[in-house]
């Protein structure tokens, strides 16, 4: 989906300038404990998948909206892992606008569907265990989050 119309006014007043977006991630765990990562084609970068969060939305419903809109599936919500900030979570696209994100990051498992990237914003999906995670491009913030993700999963798979 291209970018949200909030966001494209947002950018006609401060053209490439930094902002901050709120976002959320869907951390989505199988039965076997592997997460599906996502390859985003703007950055070609591995990452769980997600978004911005659009106005009066809440974050719970941004995570299933951007799964469904990005890979077709409808998820189910399991708690937050965490938030997540900082120089690892700023990020300049192709275009050259800036963006640091401030991330909620979701356990959440498969209710109905396959995983079938748009071709927009998603070109494949791989489900991974934490050691085959490593092996992967990643976004900068991808290795400080993704322990904390399978470690809140082990906690909270039963």
């Amino acid at each position: 989906m291209p970018m949200s119309p909030f966001l494209a006014r947002l950018r006609e007043k401060v053209g490439s300038e930094l902002l901050m977006l709120p976002s959320v991630s869907g951390f989505v765990f199988d039965g076997d404990g592997r997460v599906l990562m996502a390859s985003h084609g703007d950055v070609h970068l591995w990452a769980a998948p997600g978004g911005g969060v659009d106005p009066d939305e809440r974050p719970e419903d941004a995570v299933v909206r951007e799964l469904r809109e990005e890979l077709g599936i409808t998820i189910e919500v399991r708690g937050l892992i965490g938030v997540y900030g900082g120089p690892d979570f700023r990020t300049v696209y192709p275009n050259g606008h800036q963006v640091g994100y401030v991330i909620a990051a979701y356990g959440c498992v498969i209710v109905s569907g396959e995983p079938e990237p748009d071709g927009v914003e998603i070109n494949d999906y791989r489900w991974v265990s934490e050691e085959e995670l490593a092996g992967l491009r990643t976004t900068a913030w991808t290795p400080r989050v993704a322990p904390q993700a399978f470690a809140w999963w082990r906690a909270h798979a039963g």
